[in-house]
């Protein structure tokens, strides 16, 4: 049973410097938080969200069906990530569309929106904005820092930019950065929206436009790299809309998955915003923290301090377990208290958001682990 989730907004009018060497001031962060904070405010669990999330991530919203947060069946009373003895905190990234400031918002410099103009926001910048949201709550220590795939970056990042103010860190279906191949299946869905004739060089909110084309496809291409070869064949195989029908068209929709497909699209372009994704996508291309270091994972990780579990899935080929194990070498070159499990599962990149007994009895192991460090 879900309980009623509320957002909260805190206001921000002090610049935050970036890593571009911009900076954005008077902006505001979107947050929600579970449970309550202990009296030594030890038990505080920060979750950091991918791509297309978002910082409602369990409960529902009063009055809304369907409105589970993301990751609803991780986070809550009795669940792993237990609010009864652990108070978790989600925060809207910068840029994102969801309620901090981003693209659709207004620049306070211009008094125009920011559209296009919006500052390319990297994963330390989004890390540094949570730090000053939780110094805000009075957060001063993280029980633990958890995330997948692009929040997983994000608490290693954590571990790395804020050592003192991280006790353990969970990088599940995560990398230390992105490989040439995942890159270059950014840079196509980057592609297929800047190209789309709506959107006016980032600028298409004041032509009242959404470039809803470019949106769908790069969903389209974003969701084949969450799905596994297994899952897809399994579900759709080679199945055709209209059974035996063929209706010998290079237009129409023929098969099962294209269908598929296209009602993701669909459903994407409705909500999310073009500049959005174009920030998002590329502050996963910049993230990597072995860059200073000549590309030493190792020398990379040395500052860190936290304990880590690392967690990655068998079939997910987007973020595959020899990324993770990159990860786990490293920590292990220094020395750190490291635990590592790759799961055997069929459902690619998206199993890290699905109900694996195994995954799930995993993390609610490793928190209980974690809650007898201040019971």
């Amino acid at each position: 049973m879900s309980f009623i989730a509320t957002p909260e907004f805190l206001h921000f009018p002090q610049a935050l410097p970036l890593q571009s060497g911009a900076s954005i001031r008077d902006y505001t962060l979107a947050y929600e938080t579970y449970g309550s904070l202990n009296a030594e405010r030890s038990n505080a669990v920060l979750v950091c969200h991918a791509l297309n999330a978002s910082h409602h991530v369990a409960g529902v919203y009063a009055g809304q069906d369907k409105s589970e947060g993301w990751w609803d069946n991780m986070i809550g009373p009795g669940k792993p990530v237990d609010t009864n003895r652990f108070f978790v905190i989600g925060i809207n990234n910068l840029g994102s569309c969801f309620g901090s400031t981003g693209p659709m918002h207004t620049n306070p410099d211009t008094g125009q929106v920011y559209g296009a103009d919006f500052p390319v926001v990297t994963v330390e910048d989004w890390v540094n904005a949570q730090a000053r949201l939780l110094d805000r709550l009075g957060v001063q220590q993280l029980a633990a820092v958890l995330g997948g795939s692009l929040g997983g970056m994000q608490a290693l990042s954590w571990t790395l930019q804020y050592p003192d103010r991280v006790r353990h860190a969970v990088v599940v279906a995560s990398a230390p950065n992105l490989n040439a191949e995942n890159i270059a299946f950014n840079e196509v869905a980057r592609r297929a929206i800047v190209t789309d004739p709506d959107f006016h060089g980032g600028h298409f909110y004041q032509h009242g436009v959404v470039p809803k084309r470019g949106l769908r496809i790069a969903r389209m291409i974003g969701h084949i790299t969450y799905l596994s070869d297994d899952v897809m064949n399994a579900k759709f195989g080679r199945q055709l809309r209209e059974g035996l029908n063929l209706k010998y068209s290079t237009q129409d929709i023929e098969f099962q998955i294209e269908s598929y497909l296209r009602y993701q699209g669909d459903k994407f372009s409705e909500y999310f915003d073009a500049n959005t994704y174009l920030l998002i996508t590329r502050a996963l291309d910049y993230f990597d923290p072995a860059r200073a270091f000549g590309g030493d994972l190792s020398q990379a990780l040395a500052r860190a301090t936290a304990q880590f579990l690392l967690v990655s899935f068998s079939t997910d080929w987007r973020f595959s377990p020899q990324r993770s194990r990159e990860i786990v070498k490293a920590l292990l070159d220094n020395r750190r208290d490291v635990s590592y499990a790759e799961i055997d599962a069929p459902h690619g990149h998206d199993a890290f958001l699905l109900d694996d007994a195994r995954y799930m009895g995993l993390i609610s192991a490793y928190f209980d682990r974690i809650a007898k460090e201040f019971a």
